[in-house]
């Protein structure tokens, strides 16, 4: 069960996902596919419902050529 500071981070974290996607101009299909990543996965990463792997936050960070820590930055 999660409490509220993890929906909020969840959703921080979904958010920043959203918008660094934007910035490097990817859809969520193409985010899902040059990550290996599942459309439905990753639109739930961004909705805040599904907390994350550390292995995923790599992928996606290097999928988007950023650090790690720039998903974490909200």
């Amino acid at each position: 069960m999660q409490n509220v500071r993890d929906e909020e981070v969840l959703r921080k974290f979904g958010h920043r996902l959203r918008e660094l996607r934007r910035i490097k101009g990817l859809t969520q299909e193409e985010l899902s596919f040059q990550s290996g990543i599942s459309l439905g996965q990753i639109g739930k990463m961004e909705t805040g419902r599904v907390n994350s792997t550390i292995c995923s936050l790599v992928v996606l960070a290097e999928t988007l050529d950023v650090e790690p820590l720039e998903l974490m930055r909200f």
